[in-house]
């Protein structure tokens, strides 16, 4: 039987990667569908029958504390860090203190961010700095990578996990938010409690977590946890 899973889509790539080299090594077949992380709580919340759940690590605790996650399977396997990107061919700007971060965004007309964790952060840094109130802060629909909005035009900057940042046409990555300012976000993975398979979708998640994936989760913008 096919183990299924439910992430986010910051972990998408890495998990596609991931699924098909389980695949090769144990001969089973492994399905994980990404949705924003938002949606994807939602769904597990509203009763989807799936195996595995690979969402933000502080996400996943609450859903284990709902019942939706399988008390103590929670496991986490990659950390990503935050970055800032533009328009291909646009001005990069200085982003190497916290206080050029916020000249760049006042210098920005429209500034793009997601429903995730990153758009948390990014939020609290301009309460922080005096900024929430300017309407120049554009959100991403959830499954939006800020990064279309950047290389549509539609935003001057966009801030938003590093792996969710690469590979997507029509933009520059300036770099990650420089060490004063940077947080990072854990992904974990636990069993649901609708599982048929419990002891399958173990199997899978401690595949995530081993050092079996490092290669994949450096090669996508994130580390192992």
């Amino acid at each position: 039987m096919e183990i299924t899973g439910i992430s986010s889509m910051a972990t998408r790539q890495i998990l596609a990667a991931l699924g098909k080299r389980f695949e090769e090594k144990m001969g089973k077949s492994v399905a994980i569908r990404a949705m924003g992380g938002v949606d994807a709580a939602r769904v597990v919340r509203d009763g989807e029958p799936t195996d595995i759940v690979i969402l933000a690590s502080d996400v996943m605790s609450k859903l284990q504390a709902e019942g939706f996650i399988l008390a103590g399977s929670i496991v986490p396997f990659a950390r990503s860090g935050m970055a800032i990107a533009v328009r291909a061919g646009m001005p990069h700007p200085d982003i190497t203190s916290a206080e050029s971060v916020r000249r760049a965004i006042l210098a920005a007309e429209k500034v793009g961010y997601s429903t995730g964790p990153s758009g948390d952060h990014l939020l609290r840094l301009c309460d922080k700095w005096g900024l929430s109130s300017t309407g120049r802060m554009i959100k991403a629909p959830p499954g939006t990578p800020v990064a279309s909005l950047v290389a549509q035009g539609q935003a001057d900057l966009g801030f938003q996990q590093l792996s969710e940042l690469m590979h997507v046409p029509g933009i520059e990555i300036v770099g990650p938010l420089p060490r004063e300012i940077q947080v990072e976000t854990v992904f974990a993975a636990g069993i649901a409690t609708a599982s048929k398979q419990p002891e399958e979708a173990r199997a899978v998640i401690a595949f995530l977590a081993s050092p079996e994936g490092a290669d994949i989760k450096r090669g996508q913008g994130m580390d192992p946890a």
